[in-house]
């Protein structure tokens, strides 16, 4: 039975916003210097006939989700004209309910599609991935919840509760082979925390460019106010998490630079390190090798490392590795692979043992792979696509509410600090860390809390405008 509550699309706007980064950001073989923002506006209607908008962004990190060596320019246009062609056909879609049902419908029908159908129109082309399709499609997921929660006038994580669905989590999951779980009679808010903190604990990216000490300085470095070498950066922002990006094709440099990074953790305080190998290894041993020497020579540092993040390629089904020797020693994490939920459960299946969520892959796929997770026991981290301005606020929302093994990832202040000064001037702490810690307690109101009345941001022209005819 439909629901007074139940909202359909009337329009789409997209605009395009270009940062540019103050240091270089390596991943993987490509390094990022710059980044082009997807912001959406969604204008949405429910059966009352009451209308509002919501807001969504999301930055178009063309190296993290479209690893290759076709030039940066062409991904990046793909996926600028692959935005155009969403907010034209995320203003038709003539889906309706919960924002979590229009969401999946449209990733699990329109969006496959879509993809299918730019990809066949450029045969000469290199096909572009399904991670780029849904970082392209989640600035739209995002501001369709946003607008839910500011046509209902409520948080939009008040409304993942039965009172607002149309089907319960069964219509959306389905239990691992063997699993005691059921998803009958249950909503996302049962599998979120009740009562959200207002501080998580900061995680710092060292990047694989990152100068450690003044002996690697070149003399070209910022001077902007900001630290540069990672012992300024613990001191200043009271650090207690690392996560350290490592190359994955280079075991000695890969071994160097935990070494090298654990030390300065140790002389800092730093309670926590992650690795991050950007999906380059391809043989389990090398990641069991690193940590074994580490177990063995460097047991400090060792019982550092909270967990171990993605170090195989994205697809799990053309790389069905056996990651249990690999868990085993630690935990084991997806990142770039875990799509959603079916993947998180092959990853199951594989040896992974737990996942790390982004909000660029979509609001409505991280609460489904959140749920599926929590139901089987996967415990969750909330990682960061370098997220600035709009983007970091439901960014952080996701950590608060699902509730992660230890805070958050979030970097942007290192990338590109004073791309964010309109939104940090409403909500400070989200924009800062201090003690270790990111604050939260300014986003307050409807939808995701973003305050955007109060915001002093200037849009530039929309690049593509639709509405339902």
């Amino acid at each position: 039975m439909p629901k007074a509550t139940d909202i359909r699309v009337l329009g789409a706007t997209l605009y395009f916003l270009p940062v540019r980064t103050r240091v270089p950001l390596k991943f993987g073989p490509e390094t990022l210097t710059h980044v082009t923002c997807a912001r959406v506006c969604l204008r949405v209607t429910d059966r009352r006939g009451r209308v509002a908008e919501g807001w969504g962004e999301t930055p178009l990190s063309v190296q993290w989700v479209w690893p290759s060596a076709w030039p940066y320019v062409h991904r990046h246009e793909r996926l600028q004209a692959f935005c155009a062609r969403l907010a034209d056909a995320w203003a038709r879609f003539p889906g309706e309910g919960h924002p979590l049902e229009i969401g999946h419908d449209f990733q699990q029908h329109a969006l496959p599609d879509l993809l299918q159908s730019v990809n066949q129109a450029r045969p000469e082309a290199e096909a572009m991935p399904w991670l780029a399709a849904l970082v392209c499609c989640s600035p739209f997921d995002l501001a369709l919840h946003d607008a839910y929660g500011q046509i209902q006038q409520r948080p939009t994580y008040e409304t993942y509760t039965a009172e607002f669905f149309n089907r319960d989590l069964a219509g959306f999951l389905a239990p691992a082979r063997g699993a005691a779980v059921s998803f009958a009679g249950k909503y996302p808010a049962d599998f979120l925390v009740a009562r959200p903190p207002t501080q998580l604990r900061a995680w710092h990216l060292v990047g694989g460019l990152d100068p450690l000490d003044a002996a690697e300085l070149r003399g070209d470095e910022p001077h902007d106010g900001h630290p540069v070498l990672l012992a300024d950066w613990i001191r200043r922002d009271g650090l207690t998490c690392l996560k350290v990006k490592l190359r994955g094709t280079d075991w000695e440099w890969d071994w160097q630079r935990l070494l090298r990074v654990g030390r300065i953790a140790l002389a800092h305080g730093v309670e926590w390190l992650t690795a991050d190998f950007n999906c380059t290894v391809t043989d389990p041993d090398y990641v069991n090798s690193l940590l074994d020497r580490l177990r063995a020579e460097q047991p400090r540092l060792y019982d550092r490392v909270l967990y171990v993040e993605q170090p195989f390629p994205y697809d799990l089904e053309r790389h069905r590795l056996d990651v249990h020797t690999v868990s085993a020693r630690k935990p084991l994490f997806l990142d770039e692979s875990a799509h959603d939920w079916r993947c998180v459960a092959l990853g199951r299946e594989l040896g992974w043992s737990g996942v790390a969520l982004k909000t660029c892959k979509t609001q409505t796929g991280a609460l489904l792979s959140a749920c599926w997770a929590k139901a089987h026991g996967l415990p969750l981290m909330v990682q960061d696509l370098t997220n600035p301005m709009l983007a970091q606020l439901p960014h952080l929302l996701l950590a608060a509410r699902v509730g992660t093994i230890m805070g958050v990832e979030t970097n942007a202040m290192q990338f590109y600090p004073e791309a964010s000064r309109a939104e940090a001037a409403v909500h400070p702490g989200a924009y800062q860390r201090r003690h270790g810690m990111v604050d939260l307690s300014t986003l307050r109101g409807a939808g995701f809390g973003y305050r955007l009345a109060e915001m002093r941001r200037e849009l530039p022209s929309p690049a593509v405008s639709v509405t339902q005819p």
